[in-house]
């Protein structure tokens, strides 16, 4: 009755043909209309997953309550000197600070004179006491300094070593870096090539350290929506700023944006891409393969405009049902060309077999109702059984794949139907012909012969490989770090991997939120004492330990040291000649006593680079003098600075910096930062498990990736069980038989099995990119084991000789095209996706047309 009531729909819809293609075109033109007015995409992975979900609930409360740290576009400065480095940040936060348009925010994080002013208070005691005693036995130097800023100050206070060597002092050992550091600098600028030096280096090199290697500028940009790259713009005027900063240009640092905002961008631009260029190509691709299938442009035609309006439809239903897309339905497109194709390669191949039981050529319009009424039930249970493997993902959690779920399963029916209707109607407006000969593979009688004949060895060998894919199932490895699928190449990635070498910038951490400061000064105990932690941020490391001890001995120094550098009256600043006269005496000042040094003493070579420079000319010394002193009173004026620190506690943390640690209601944060390659989802989970040991309430993105992954797994088991209930349910309906469902079931179990051997072999890691492609194997390969399996009840006696079996290849190679073309993909979520997509078809081929015909028991099979 079914079969009947589709052949009749079929040549309905072919005696009314030109009425069917103007109702699809109305469609698709509202199809279109509602794609352009609804539908958009989003790249925030934070949309992937349910916000009921108690781990999605702990981090929306954290961004809910410092809303500072959320949407965050971040420039990484990195230069050849720190104070280049610090001068580069400054200036663009000013920048980008007067760009409203663009950014809500701007802020230095590290760039505090809080800090900097008790600087010393952070260090320990053996380093703060070094660094003291360093800069107390540079007293005249600096003395000689803070009273000529200039690079004839620095060469006078050179030949003061000389003056203290001619008096029989000995030079402190600890002199020796910062003498090799000016004979560097010196000897560049006696070679013509004057470079910036670094007085923090010379002066506070501890200070330095504990900054960091970077600077870092965080920004909130506003964002366009509406715009496939919603801080697009925000990037853009960033990337200007940062271009026109002098030491970028000079080539003495570079900056770099990152950030979650930049990454989302970058990774849409790079899947867009590959969706794009990936479904063009599967179309054209297509195209070339229905050549071979159906050899008829007059078939071609018809196939490809089916194809394509079915799209546009099912991109209409995805513009009203889910409004905006994200990284994983995106792929809808190119998975309905690959699957929806496979129903209209049925219908056409069918189709141009037709025979009148005498053997002659049957009308087209006759032939087009007897395909529909043979073909119409297989594709209409194929198309429920996949859309019940893809609507399965709906109810579960993972929000990613159940959009694609819902817009692919229903696509699925839209394709359906699009092939019981449009495509008779154009195949008869096309005057398509039937095929001279039979459509089947003549030449796979053998093959046939050969299945039927040696069919236990064969089942055998099935079974040990089922044996063996069941046993690799414990191996499967899922790694659910979105940072692994993105592109690596892309500037936002590069900058993110600089962070990874900051144990204070991680990009995994754990954030908790306790309910006081007392609590959690025991709780920072507590995470400090795992062995994967490698330190807690918190408001209460603001508070120097041993304050009153190293607040003494930093007076004691400053008692010698600030009358030296505080006060004095500044001389006027050199003229060419004054420095090059500054560098003659201070050349003879050492050349008088270098046979008290040692060969390879830096001195030999100042005074070398001196003697040069007190006859180069005016350009290049005052180049010089520029060079060696464009950082020295800035470095002066910090040091008068961190010589006079205050007592530090909570209360006078500024505000700008308590903020980011301290709640109104007097709840405070703790940020744990891990310890180790934290890429390795062993060492990421270890990391997680050691924290939740402590506190049961971590959030942050360490709990964000573990549950996620968690969540995808959870999905997949329930969704894949249900799918093949309801899979099983369809087929026990549509075939009423428990044999013959098991005889669809049976392949499909088998594909599943060898996809897993090769997943294992290759190997290939699932992620939450690729793991789509499991609800795709239950769709394809349902749907290629149905049509042999109603064929054989039908009496087909050579499958592989069959229509079918030449629908199923051509729809096979076309489907692999649409997928392959996703491996290509620069995207590594979408490549994976790609290839093991093309795994699961392969898998899926070889249970169709080799296990299924040896499958089907000999009785039905041998009916000659």
């Amino acid at each position: 009755m079914l079969a009947s009531s589709i052949g009749r729909i079929v040549a309905l819809c072919t005696r009314r043909a030109w009425g069917v293609v103007l109702l699809f075109a109305l469609l698709t033109g509202g199809s279109l209309y509602l794609t352009a007015q609804k539908l958009g995409v989003t790249t925030n992975t934070d949309e992937m997953f349910a916000s009921s979900l108690p781990w999605k609930q702990r981090n929306a409360e954290l961004t809910r309550l410092f809303p500072q740290n959320d949407d965050l576009m971040v420039a990484i400065i990195k230069a050849d000197l720190p104070e280049q480095g610090r001068e580069t940040a400054r200036a663009l936060a000013k920048i980008l600070s007067r760009d409203h348009r663009n950014f809500r925010s701007v802020r230095l994080p590290d760039d505090s004179p809080f800090l900097q002013n008790h600087g010393l208070l952070y260090l320990d005691k053996p380093t703060l006491a070094s660094l003291l005693d360093s800069i107390v036995a540079a007293q005249p130097f600096l003395g000689t300094l803070a009273a000529d800023p200039s690079a004839r100050g620095i060469f006078s206070a050179l030949g003061l070593m000389g003056d203290g060597l001619s008096a029989g002092e000995d030079i402190p050992e600890s002199f020796t870096p910062e003498l090799r550091g000016f004979a560097q600098a010196l000897t560049q600028a006696a070679d013509g090539h004057p470079r910036d030096l670094s007085w923090q280096n010379l002066l506070t090199g501890p200070l330095g350290d504990l900054a960091g290697n970077y600077q870092y500028v965080l920004t909130q940009p506003h964002q366009d929506f509406d715009s496939l790259q919603p801080g697009g713009e925000a990037s853009a005027a960033m990337r200007r700023a940062i271009d026109s900063l002098p030491f970028v240009r000079s080539g003495n640092a570079i900056g770099m944006i990152t950030g979650p905002v930049q990454l989302s961008d970058e990774e849409f631009a790079t899947v867009a891409h590959g969706m794009g260029f990936g479904l063009l190509t599967s179309l054209v691709l297509v195209a070339c393969w229905l050549v071979l299938a159906v050899r008829s442009v007059r078939v071609i035609v018809p196939i490809l405009v089916t194809l394509v309006i079915g799209l546009l439809l099912t991109t209409g239903f995805a513009a009203i049902a889910v409004g905006k897309l994200n990284l994983i339905s995106v792929a809808f497109a190119v998975l309905f060309v690959g699957i929806a194709v496979d129903f209209a390669i049925q219908f056409s191949v069918r189709f141009r077999g037709q025979r009148l039981p005498s053997g002659e050529e049957m009308p087209t319009a006759q032939a087009l109702a007897e395909t529909g009424r043979e073909t119409g039930h297989q594709i209409l249970v194929a198309s429920l059984a996949t859309a019940a493997g893809f609507l399965a993902f709906v109810p579960t959690s993972f929000v990613g794949v159940a959009q694609l779920g819902l817009i692919a399963g229903i696509g699925m029916l839209i394709a359906f139907v699009c092939t019981m209707t449009l495509l008779p109607a154009l195949l008869h407006l096309f005057r398509a012909r039937l095929s001279r000969g039979m459509p089947g593979f003549a030449s796979m009688a053998g093959a046939d012969h050969f299945l039927r004949h040696h069919r236990k060895p064969i089942l055998a060998v099935f079974a040990i490989l089922a044996v063996v894919g069941v046993a690799l199932i414990p191996r499967l490895t899922f790694d659910a770090d979105p940072l692994h699928t993105k592109n690596p190449n892309t500037e936002g990635m590069r900058a993110l991997h600089l962070l990874e070498q900051d144990p204070r910038a991680s990009p995994y951490d754990g954030e908790v939120i306790v309910p006081n400061l007392t609590i959690a000064a025991e709780r920072v105990r507590q995470f400090e004492a795992l062995p994967s932690v490698e330190s807690v941020m918190w408001l209460g490391m603001f508070v120097p330990e041993d304050q009153d001890q190293k607040i003494a001995m930093i007076r004691d120094t400053a008692t010698i040291l600030l009358p030296t550098i505080v006060g004095q009256e500044i001389e006027p600043a050199p003229d060419a000649e004054a420095l090059r006269k500054s560098a003659a005496q201070a050349a003879a000042k050492l050349g008088g006593v270098l046979d008290r040094t040692a060969p390879d003493s830096p001195l030999r070579t100042i005074q070398k680079a001196l003697a040069r420079l007190s006859s180069a000319p005016d350009a290049q010394i005052l180049a010089a003098n520029e060079a060696l002193t464009r950082f020295l009173p800035a470095q002066l004026s910090e040091l008068r600075d961190v010589l006079q620190p205050t007592p530090v506690t909570i209360g006078s943390i500024p505000k700008e910096i308590a903020r980011d640690y301290l709640l109104p209601d007097g709840r405070a944060l703790l940020k744990i930062m891990p310890k180790g390659r934290m890429s390795d989802n062993k060492v990421l989970y270890r990391f997680l498990d050691q924290m939740q040991s402590v506190d049961k309430n971590v959030a942050g993105t360490a709990l964000e990736v573990v549950e996620s992954a968690r969540t995808m797994v959870n999905a997949f088991s329930i969704a894949a069980i249900s799918a093949l209930v309801m899979i099983a349910i369809i087929l026990f309906i549509a075939l009423r038989r428990l044999q013959d469902m098991a005889l669809v079931l049976a392949p499909l179990m088998m594909s599943a099995l060898l996809t897993v051997i090769l997943i294992v072999t290759v190997p290939e890691t699932l992620n939450f990119a690729n793991i789509i492609a499991l609800p795709l194997l239950l769709g394809v390969g349902v749907s290629f084991n149905i049509y042999f399996v109603m064929n054989w009840r039908a009496g087909i006696q050579k499958p592989l000789t069959s229509p079918t079996a030449r629908a199923v290849l051509f729809s096979a190679l076309t489907t692999g095209t649409a997928f392959g073309s996703l491996a290509a993909s620069e995207h590594p979520g979408t490549a994976s996706m790609g290839r093991l997509l093309l795994m699961s078809l392969a898998c899926t081929l070889i249970a169709t047309l080799v296990f299924i015909p040896a499958l089907l028991p000999k009785r039905a099979i041998d009916k000659e």
